[in-house]
């Protein structure tokens, strides 16, 4: 039996070893590389993917209502043309009622959270807490450069000059063009894609496409709904305390919402601090208790029944995409990062669901016992 035994020299092994580390290490700079002229790419076309990625977004909302009229005999651009001249008009009528109430008193909503830290720092640093001031002064006067430069910021005006204006119109205007052509015409394209794709890449492609489709579809939809929720609750709380920024507080919390997690956090300290100033610290403690009940709320029923298995990401992948999409592109990076990360994530379970074809067929049978055959039997 030991004669027959073949003894690998270290060398071998080793040599082995760095060989399979060479061949590692030139696939993650090849796909390092790859993903910086992604990245390359993606900045120098933004200004054409943004309107397209927002198209598409608002779309996966618009879609299925497209979808049941046209099954009910509408042609698909008249579909289309109702469904979204409806959008257009609830969009602007809320607007037209919620922007003078919030465009008016973000101002006040700055300026009274700075207080509110500013209370908040007074109190930790006093009796009976007693904790140490040096730290905790810093980091509160950071928030509050970060606040009074938003208000400066938000009381200015978005339109501050007029080719700011110009662009933000033609983004408008551009995004709601695609989007009627993506609601008329989109239910054509997979069956294009696999005409044109052929029998094997078409097929691939087109279920990939057909599942990030109803991903993010869910996932806005859902979404909107849960951060609907969350602005009535905690906004029907500030207006029961008597805040006299209830409404454009729920605003806020209404769109942090589309920022899991970050939104919720970030909208909820926002109400606290500025119900601190408005009323009292009773009144701003029955508020951090109605966030934190709305917030256990979001994360223990609301999201787990809406949701389901629409997104399927972890927490902390969440938190990790939005950090990563808030630090590079700012609130618009942080509202697109989730949507990227479940798009990604489909992706990457498809072709995970492939490989696993692909190994069921090769592997071998297992015999009765439970085990694959040896060359021996």
């Amino acid at each position: 039996m030991a004669e027959n035994q073949r003894i690998r020299d270290r060398g071998v092994v080793i040599d082995e070893a760095f060989g399979n580390l060479q061949r590692w290490g030139l696939r993650v700079i090849v796909i390092a590389a790859a993903a910086f002229v992604i990245g390359w790419g993606i900045g120098h076309v933004w200004m054409v993917l943004f309107p397209v990625s927002m198209a598409l977004i608002v779309s996966t909302v618009l879609s299925p209502p497209v979808s049941f009229l046209r099954s009910k005999g509408w042609p698909s651009a008249l579909a289309a043309a109702v469904v979204v001249v409806g959008f257009i008009a609830i969009l602007v009528g809320v607007i037209a009622i919620l922007t003078p109430q919030v465009a008016g008193q973000a101002a006040a909503i700055a300026s009274n959270a700075t207080d509110g830290l500013q209370k908040v720092r007074d109190w930790v640093t006093g009796e009976p807490l007693n904790l140490s001031d040096g730290q905790i002064t810093r980091a509160i006067e950071a928030v509050q450069d970060k606040l009074q430069s938003s208000a400066t910021a938000i009381s200015s005006g978005v339109f501050s000059t007029i080719s700011t204006a110009t662009s933000i119109i033609v983004n408008i205007v551009l995004v709601l063009m695609l989007t009627f052509f993506f609601v008329k015409d989109g239910h054509k394209f997979l069956p294009w894609l696999n005409a044109l794709g052929g029998q094997r890449s078409g097929a691939h492609l087109s279920e990939v496409l057909g599942r990030v489709w109803s991903t993010l579809g869910g996932f806005i939809r859902t979404q909107t709904i849960v951060a609907l929720i969350d602005a009535v609750i905690i906004g029907g709380g500030l207006w029961i305390l008597g805040s006299p920024l209830a409404v454009p507080l729920a605003v806020i919390t209404f769109f942090g919402g589309y920022i899991p997690i970050v939104g919720a956090f970030v909208s909820g300290a926002l109400a606290v601090l500025v119900t601190i100033v408005t009323n009292d610290y009773k009144a701003a403690l029955i508020a951090l208790v109605i966030v934190i009940a709305v917030q256990q709320l979001e994360g223990n029923v609301l999201s787990p029944v809406l949701q389901g298995k629409n997104m399927n990401l972890h927490p902390a992948v969440v938190l990790m995409s939005v950090t990563a999409g808030g630090s590079m592109f700012g609130v618009t990076g942080a509202f697109l990062a989730v949507p990227v990360a479940a798009t990604v994530a489909e992706i990457l379970r498809y072709v995970n669901e492939q490989i696993d074809d692909s190994v069921s067929v090769l592997a071998p049978k297992e015999d009765a016992r439970g085990s694959a055959p040896s060359d021996d039997d």
